[in-house]
């Protein structure tokens, strides 16, 4: 949620931030909103101060005189006004909360503006994609593929992206889980393993909720949400709490499995393990003080890259522009790897800065040592990494002329063989 102080100052500055994002939002009716809103909390109090006065007025009276009865028939008078009064302040303060939850965050002014995802920058690259497997082909089509990755079977049971992994499928699998988790504890992470459903408190805590629900499973009659990732749990871990400032940063990952309904994907995309339903991830989260929140995103990104090259994996890291960027996010980057036998590069994490966007609406807060007075924390987030299309771009890049894989060696020993086979 964005500090309402900013918008009753500076409401210019917010709707041309906005604008950067390319997003068709009302932000007149927040105004007026928000100017209702102030305008009937004035009129309210004025009306307790006048209650207050009246009640000061009879404690000096005695009961039963004119001047006292007078009093009791004004103070009646006023309450009255004022419980109708608040009703409607009530009514309106509700009105604008959900108003100031269609508000995106504001791009930082690093963001690069631009309107469709070819307009992303490069950030880095690192690997040569000249020296891949010459024998790569679509993981789809390797031969045997459907042994290990059982689509059709998966399609009878559940739906069309909800794959079985067999023998050295689900070993691989867990395999990359159990990799991902080892390097992101050597790296100071801690590791949680949270809840797979989460409330719609928390979904509206971490932005998904108003934005977008089409993406996510809920539950009835309990309405619970299967997590899309496990930033959501992860974020809500400290809401409503206060941390001490020397506690900060504080570092965790957390495997889930992750549930999105992908509406409307089609076509290249979705073939294979390149788009699932149901998919397995490992993140990583962030609460930073306010002020190293920007450091904390560049060590964030270089935690998530050290995975593609341990796996020896290509990759590109590209800088979100505007129009990119998602509702919640400040600053995104967006790793990238090359996947030989599709010849085009994959998404498997996505690193961001959300600085007091999640925080605010999800009152995570750390106590200044210095006044000793609570201050929003920023929230970072990032995949560390998404399990499908890391395994897609291993399938693909060390395909041998044998039709086996190659694990690569930081990975071999989590495998327990140096090759894949799909005999």
């Amino acid at each position: 949620m964005l500090d309402p102080k900013l918008l009753r100052e500076s409401p210019e500055v917010v709707r041309a931030a906005i604008a950067r994002k390319h997003l068709d939002v009302d932000l007149d009716t927040v105004l007026a909103l928000d100017a209702a809103w102030r305008a009937q909390l004035q009129e309210v109090e004025a009306l307790r101060g006048q209650q207050k006065a009246a009640n000061t007025a009879m404690a000096a009276l005695p009961k039963g005189t004119p001047e006292f009865v007078a009093k009791v028939a004004e103070m009646k008078a006023v309450s009255a006004a004022a419980k109708e009064k608040d009703t409607a302040l009530k009514d309106t303060e509700e009105k604008w909360k959900q108003a100031m939850l269609t508000l995106p965050n504001l791009p930082h002014a690093s963001v690069p503006a631009g309107r469709t995802p070819e307009e992303n920058v490069v950030f880095a690259t690192h690997g040569d994609i000249t020296a891949l497997s010459p024998q790569a082909v679509p993981h789809w089509e390797i031969g045997g593929f459907d042994r290990l990755f059982d689509f059709a079977r998966g399609a009878k049971v559940t739906g069309a992206g909800f794959p079985f992994y067999v023998g050295d499928g689900a070993r691989i699998v867990r395999a990359l889980l159990q990799f991902f988790l080892d390097e992101d504890v050597q790296a100071g992470y801690t590791e949680v393993a949270p809840p797979i459903f989460v409330n719609a408190a928390s979904a509206t805590a971490t932005g998904q909720l108003p934005d977008k629900e089409g993406q996510m499973y809920e539950t009835t009659p309990d309405h619970l949400y299967a997590v899309p990732t496990a930033e959501v749990p992860l974020t809500n871990f400290y809401r409503d709490e206060i941390l001490p400032e020397e506690s900060l940063p504080v570092r965790r990952c957390a495997y889930t499995p992750c549930f999105r309904r992908e509406a409307g994907s089609y076509g290249k995309d979705v073939r294979g393990l390149n788009r699932l339903h149901q998919f397995d991830k490992v993140e990583l989260l962030k609460w930073v003080h306010p002020a190293t929140s920007y450091d904390e995103l560049d060590k964030l990104r270089d935690d998530a890259e050290r995975l593609l090259r341990k796996l020896e994996l290509p990759y590109r890291v590209l800088l979100m522009c505007g129009g990119d960027l998602g509702f919640a996010q400040t600053k995104k980057y967006d790793l990238e790897v090359w996947a030989a036998g599709q010849k085009r590069w994959l998404e498997v994490s996505s690193c961001s800065n959300f600085e007091a966007f999640q925080a605010r609406r999800a009152q995570i807060r750390y106590r200044a040592r210095d006044t000793g007075k609570p201050e929003l924390v920023h929230t970072l987030n990032g995949s560390g990494l998404a399990v499908p299309r890391v395994l897609a771009a291993l399938l693909e890049n060390n395909l041998q002329a044998d039709g086996r894989v190659k694990i690569p060696a930081a990975l071999a020993p989590y495998f327990g063989k140096e090759y894949l086979t799909f005999g």
